[in-house]
């Protein structure tokens, strides 16, 4: 099974190598990786190194307030912080909380000893879902102790499956698994892994901390006034068109800033043409020019988690394609929740729906209908909101779990 994981990945780096002479993201994935050991050993010095991987940016975001809680407790350690995807390293390649950003080179058994002899670290977090056999192998045959934090666990996952067990001992390379739920310690211990915590999931950390620490944009409330707002956050086309219908339709003074996953020229200008209330792009907005206007599009990025301290209903986009994006930023600042149909893999919508903080609609009349009660009954919008404030207060903890266990004699470091 080794030899065909080996020639799996050798083969996915020739696709994305021939994917890169016409894919953006392909030629950024190839480009990043160019000279990457000398860039490494460079670079890294012969320090307590801590190497954290995430596959991409909402990983990133999971990893975060675990390496600014090591970066605090402590401040002698040096953080190296790997990304998989070109969608997490361009954006955070210059995140201060780490002293060392690279990609991960690909997993073959050469690059991980390599990249572990440069490296050296004295410990391995992976985040979430990544599970690279060469790496995870070569750390435990260096004794350099891994960790999952995050983790989440399904029964369809390949682990759970009767012809999956070359893949469930890549799960006895880690020294212990952090994972979110009861079902993925259950599940785990269903197939005799027994190295498991249920710590939590740590974005409740980090958005505790984006709501303590967002920074105040004064365009935005000035925009707002004495409405109802409606922040509409990370919206693809199939969100758009059902938004759009409501606010074009909607005589209530309501406002709603919407702050679409992609802000490329092309994608900005499909939603202003179909807006028929007055609008504004937040690139032109200035305190002259924003208080007469209804809708407010969002043309660059870094602003939506502080802009949800502007709304009283979030809207949260990708219900109608891959699955919703994150549903905490909103939630933590006690915001009633709503979003499209595909959202059963997060369990933070699913418990949120259950609680009465968040609701789902598949049809523009349910939407309306969730839209306009949260509009004229404040009682029961802000009893909603509080439901969502009150489960990330509840869920948050998770980091200090994770960090007491890593310093500790059980953490083996």
């Amino acid at each position: 099974m080794k030899y065909f994981y080996s020639a799996a990945i050798w083969i996915y780096g020739l696709g994305i190598l021939a994917a890169s002479f016409f894919n953006p993201k392909a030629r950024l994935w190839i480009q990043g990786r160019k000279n990457i050991f000398r860039q490494i050993g460079d670079t890294v010095k012969n320090e307590r190194v801590i190497w954290v991987h995430a596959a991409s940016l909402g990983e990133f975001e999971q990893g975060r307030p675990v390496m600014e809680e090591i970066r605090h407790r402590h401040p002698q350690s040096k953080i190296l912080l790997t990304f998989f995807s070109p969608s997490g390293y361009e954006i955070r390649k210059n995140y201060s909380g780490a002293d060392y950003v690279f990609y991960l080179p690909l997993d073959t058994k050469n690059n991980a000893i390599r990249f572990i002899s440069l490296v050296k670290p004295s410990m391995a977090i992976f985040v979430k879902y990544e599970f690279w056999f060469h790496y995870l192998n070569q750390l435990h045959k260096a004794r350099i102790p891994v960790y999952l934090i995050s983790g989440i666990f399904r029964p369809s996952q390949i682990f759970f499956r009767p012809y999956g067990k070359w893949f469930r001992n890549m799960l006895r390379f880690f020294n212990h698994l952090f994972v979110q739920n009861e079902e993925s310690v259950s599940l785990l211990k269903g197939i005799a892994v027994m190295h498991v915590t249920l710590a939590g999931d740590t974005r409740f950390d980090r958005v505790r901390q984006i709501s303590a620490s967002t920074r105040e944009i004064p365009l935005a409330a000035r925009f707002k006034g004495g409405s109802i707002g409606i922040v509409a956050g990370s919206t693809w086309p199939g969100d758009e068109n059902f938004l759009i219908n409501f606010i074009n339709s909607c005589d209530e003074p309501v406002t709603l800033i919407i702050a679409p996953h992609e802000i490329h020229e092309e994608h900005i200008r499909r939603i202003i043409q179909q807006l028929k209330k007055p609008f504004l792009r937040y690139s032109e907005a200035t305190d002259a020019n924003v208080t007469d206007k209804r809708i407010l599009v969002v043309d660059n990025i870094g602003l939506l988690s502080s802009l949800y301290r502007y709304g009283d209903i979030a809207y949260i986009g990708g219900g109608f394609g891959k699955g919703i994006h994150n549903i905490l930023e909103a939630a933590t600042f006690g915001l009633p929740i709503l979003f499209g149909p595909n959202y059963s893999k997060f369990s933070e919508a699913v418990e949120l729906i259950r609680l009465g903080g968040a609701v789902s609609f598949t049809r523009i009349e349910e939407l309306q209908s969730h839209l306009n009660r949260w509009i004229s009954d404040r009682t029961d919008r802000l009893k909603a909101g509080e439901v969502s404030k009150e489960y990330v207060h509840r869920k948050a903890g998770a980091t200090s779990v994770i960090v007491d266990f890593l310093f500790s004699g059980n953490g083996n470091s």
